[in-house]
């Protein structure tokens, strides 16, 4: 099944503490033992704090704050109006398939199948 959230995408965190925020999309975890386990780690977004013990890199130690993952399905793509959308999945005659937005019906980053 595609997964409607890619790499650079922009995103609004539909629940959670984070609601309603907004971020692009740094990373999408997959996990091949649990396909239902997706999680995408959005700039800003569910930030923790992480203590650092001192290193011959980082002598000093401390505290370093960290964009931690959210599931997948915590996050919806954003449309030009800036809201949430679904996605649609489209076949263009050429034989290209690209992401729709669901509400305003344009396209969504760049194709994911090229045309032959």
């Amino acid at each position: 099944m595609p997964r409607h959230i890619r790499k650079g995408d922009n995103v609004i965190v539909r629940t959670g503490k984070d609601k309603g925020r907004t971020g692009e999309v740094l990373r999408v975890l997959t996990d091949k033992q649990d396909p239902g386990a997706e999680r995408v780690v959005v700039k800003g977004v569910n930030v923790r704090v992480k203590h650092i013990k001192p290193s011959q890199a980082n002598p000093q130690g401390g505290t370093v704050s960290l964009e931690m993952p959210i599931h997948i399905s915590n996050v919806s793509p954003v449309d030009n109006a800036g809201k949430a959308t679904r996605v649609r999945y489209e076949t263009k005659d050429d034989g290209s398939k690209i992401r729709v937005a669901a509400t305003t019906g344009e396209q969504i980053g760049p194709e994911l199948k090229k045309a032959k």
